[in-house]
């Protein structure tokens, strides 16, 4: 950005007046100009990149460019009683945030004060919100699962402990609930969860805070908000800070899920200030480094080594998509950052299909490396049949006569279809998942009516619960299906079946 004579003069002239002050220009400078919260500063010498800056009044900056001459940087707060000519100081330091346990339970900004009117967080310890992600000699393969408690996530596209599962698809199709699912699922598993909220309105992270809060989950996570109000940098900032609080717990051998909603407005507030501090723009006006802005985030997710605790940090984040276009941009970039991806489609939304998962676009890339046995048994052929399924179901719209091979086919897809629905907030644990999904792949639910399916498993889940709970236990010990209990599984559900049909329900 070229300066203009004036403003070069202007600092010249207080420069002389304050000769007697022998201002040290490596370590204070003067703001030249100030405009949507980017202010440029002359001096400042020694400024390091990330940098943070005190402006009069207590506010603070982050230093974001480096130029000859001048020092470009972001305010984060009110730049109402900064004006040009004022002086900025060095600190020293890096953007740093508190981290430690006294965070759980509670909602903070992009800075890591408290937003949620409780007390001022004593922790003393911080740490700064960027840092170099772990190297591959401290990783260990991922090979545990984290449960989301949802079926057609856990049986097809399951997630794992250090594992990044993108949540992909158009506004309103159930991205945050399955986030906000996952979350409250770790109920009881000591897994700390983190919630970062980037440009959404007030109202909905308050609703969210209160379902948290309604379910249990909030004692066990921290919610970091920068609001849709709020300024570009803070926006910029929180994505950082969230992962920065998380990191804390995975380096003392904790597990963490993460939970960054959404990136496509974090990329959104990012090219904000990069235009704003004339950055040169590129590909849909991004700047160039806008791989390395989520590349850089999502790397510091991990399943550390032994030898560094075992801890981990599971991320899940959300982009928002136009008209199921993931050929877009940022969806390309932040689909080739990940691990996988879980698609969410419109029309199946709009269809009745809660969670909206397109089976066939969804994918994990750790597979079944993070599944227990038990779920690798009732779920290795899912997949193929419900591709199987959709594909004939294609094909049927243009013939009506059909051998009983392909009848049969359609007809255990649109039970499978069916049973793999689930409403918001209902989890289910493995136990559960693992007895309904055993149902369908011994084929017992081929006499039940299709609009029956999901009322047929509820009574079948209290049925276990009440009469069974040996055998639920017995699953989420051994975590495996032997030849006996599979035997005891088929007898247990064989036996309500029959009480089903005499109901005649």
């Amino acid at each position: 950005m070229k300066l203009k004579a004036e403003e070069i003069s202007k600092v010249i002239q207080a420069q002389i007046k304050s000769y007697n002050k022998t201002l040290d220009i490596s370590e204070v400078g003067t703001v030249i100009s100030l405009a949507d919260g980017i202010a440029l500063i002359h001096g400042l010498e020694n400024a390091m990149a990330g940098e943070l800056l005190l402006f009069p009044h207590d506010t603070y900056g982050m230093v974001l460019n480096l130029e000859e001459g001048h020092v470009g940087a972001v305010l984060l707060g009110s730049d109402d009683n900064i004006k040009e000519g004022d002086e900025v100081r060095l600190t020293h330091k890096v953007v740093e945030v508190a981290v430690g346990d006294e965070l759980l339970g509670r909602v903070v900004n992009a800075l890591g004060a408290p937003i949620d009117g409780g007390p001022e967080i004593k922790g003393t310890k911080t740490r700064p919100v960027e840092r170099v992600a772990p190297g591959v000699m401290t990783r260990k393969s991922v090979h545990q699962p984290l449960m989301t408690g949802l079926k057609i996530i856990d049986s097809m596209i399951p997630i794992g402990k250090g594992q990044r599962e993108l949540i992909i698809g158009d506004r309103q199709t159930g991205k945050t609930a399955i986030a906000i699912d996952a979350i409250i699922n770790q109920k009881g598993k000591q897994v700390n969860c983190i919630y970062v909220a980037i440009g959404q309105k007030a109202s909905t992270v308050a609703q969210i805070v209160e379902k948290l809060r309604h379910h249990g989950a909030l004692e066990y996570t921290t919610v970091v908000a920068a609001r849709a109000s709020e300024l570009a940098a803070l926006q910029y900032i929180a994505p950082y800070t969230g992962c920065a609080i998380g990191e804390e717990w995975m380096e003392q051998g904790k597990d963490v899920l993460i939970v960054y909603d959404d990136l496509s407005k974090h990329a959104v507030a990012y090219r904000t200030i990069s235009l704003l501090i004339r950055r040169p723009p590129g590909r849909e006006a991004y700047p160039g480094d806008v791989f390395y802005l989520h590349s850089r985030l999502l790397e510091r997710a991990a399943k550390l080594n032994d030898a560094l605790g075992g801890g981990s940090m599971t991320a899940l984040p959300l982009i928002e998509t136009q008209a199921g276009d993931i050929s877009a941009y940022i969806p390309t970039n932040v689909i080739s950052i990940t691990d996988g991806q879980i698609f969410l489609q419109t029309e199946l939304f709009n269809a009745g299909v809660r969670p909206a998962v397109d089976v066939g676009l969804s994918v994990s890339r750790v597979g079944s490396a993070a599944q227990t046995k038990a779920m690798k048994q009732v779920s290795g052929s899912l997949k193929l049949e419900l591709a199987q399924y959709n594909e004939l179901l294609s094909f049927t719209q243009f013939g009506s006569d059909l051998d009983e091979a392909t009848k049969a086919a359609i007809d255990k897809g649109a039970r499978l279809t069916e049973l793999l629905k689930q409403d918001q907030y209902s989890a289910l644990t493995l136990s559960e998942q693992v007895v309904s999904l055993f149902t369908a792949k011994e084929g017992l639910l081929r006499d039940i009516p299709v609009e029956k399916v999901r009322d047929f498993e509820k009574g079948l889940h209290r049925y276990f619960k009440e009469k069974q709970g040996e055998l639920l236990a017995e699953i989420e010990r051994e975590r495996a299906l032997s030849d006996k209990l599979s035997g005891d599984l088929k007898k247990a559900i064989g036996e309500y079946l029959a009480e089903y049909k005499l109901r005649g329900e």
